[in-house]
């Protein structure tokens, strides 16, 4: 297999630099990126400051730490109007945490993970801190991502789960043939339990949300201690889940009707 050109390598550590450093809200140092992104130090470095020079990061010098930089807020504002469907989702994301007690989280699909759009607390004092906004996890890992995956059609999730290994990475639970069962059990529920695969204790229930075309784009969550999702009360939840993300569905296909209508205007 021929090697990749070198300015498509470029652009693909960039990519994923900035991703690492957006999954760090508080910031992080470059040692922290370096290890997150599996580059050397000096390498991580250069791109830090070259990115940071173009006011893509930026670098508080006290303490060490690196952020996502201005630059990047002024061009994701003048993309929001095409692609924020935050708007859609944010009354569902309150009115969960609030009726729950539980985290909210919405999430969309980006090729092969899921990225957390938003974050609402819930009333509980004890929370889980799994998932953020930012915070990105592959198809398959917790409950937004197998909800998604588990509505993919078969032919997807096929060739998903031969080109990966998330066992290596998330542990013997994610092995193919336990997926496969927490798929069909999605499938058969509506809506995706994960029982504490990524961190013990800390359970997630989610619910897909489909677009107009019927696809699984994205997905409303919950997370909370291992004590609030008991089986007696997932049925609760559950519900409460799919019928939040038919909502946001409707809205989201509203308003890309509505927008379509303008702009053809």
């Amino acid at each position: 297999m021929a090697e990749p050109v070198r300015g498509a390598q470029l652009v693909s550590r960039v990519s994923r630099i900035l991703k690492v450093v957006s999954e760090h809200p508080d910031g992080l140092t470059a040692a922290a990126a370096a290890h997150a992104t599996g580059f050397t130090r000096p390498t991580t470095y250069r791109l830090l400051a070259s990115l940071a020079a173009e006011g893509f990061v930026d670098h508080d010098t006290a303490r060490g730490r690196w952020f996502l930089g201005p630059e990047l807020y002024l061009l994701g504002s003048l993309a929001a109007d095409r692609y924020d469907i935050t708007d859609a989702a944010r009354d569902s994301v309150r009115a969960l945490a609030k009726e729950t007690g539980e985290s909210a989280f919405f999430s969309t699909r980006r090729g092969n993970e899921t990225v957390c759009l938003l974050r609402e607390e819930g009333s509980f004092p004890v929370r889980s801190f799994v998932l953020s906004e930012g915070v990105r996890f592959p198809l398959g890992v917790a409950s937004a991502g197998l909800a998604i995956l588990s509505f993919l059609s078969e032919g997807e999730v096929d060739a998903y789960l031969a080109g990966v290994d998330l066992a290596e990475r998330w542990g013997a639970q994610h092995a193919e043939i336990l997926l496969r069962q927490r798929i069909a059990e999605t499938r058969e529920r509506g809506y995706a339990v994960n029982p504490g695969l990524i961190l013990e204790g800390s359970w997630g229930m989610g619910a897909t949300v489909f677009d107009a075309a019927g696809r699984p784009t994205w997905a409303l969550s919950l997370t909370g201690i291992e004590s609030r999702f008991r089986v007696e009360r997932q049925a609760e939840l559950g519900q409460l889940l799919l019928d939040h993300a038919h909502g946001v569905g409707r809205r989201l296909a509203t308003e890309r009707l509505g927008r379509a209508v303008r702009s053809s205007a």
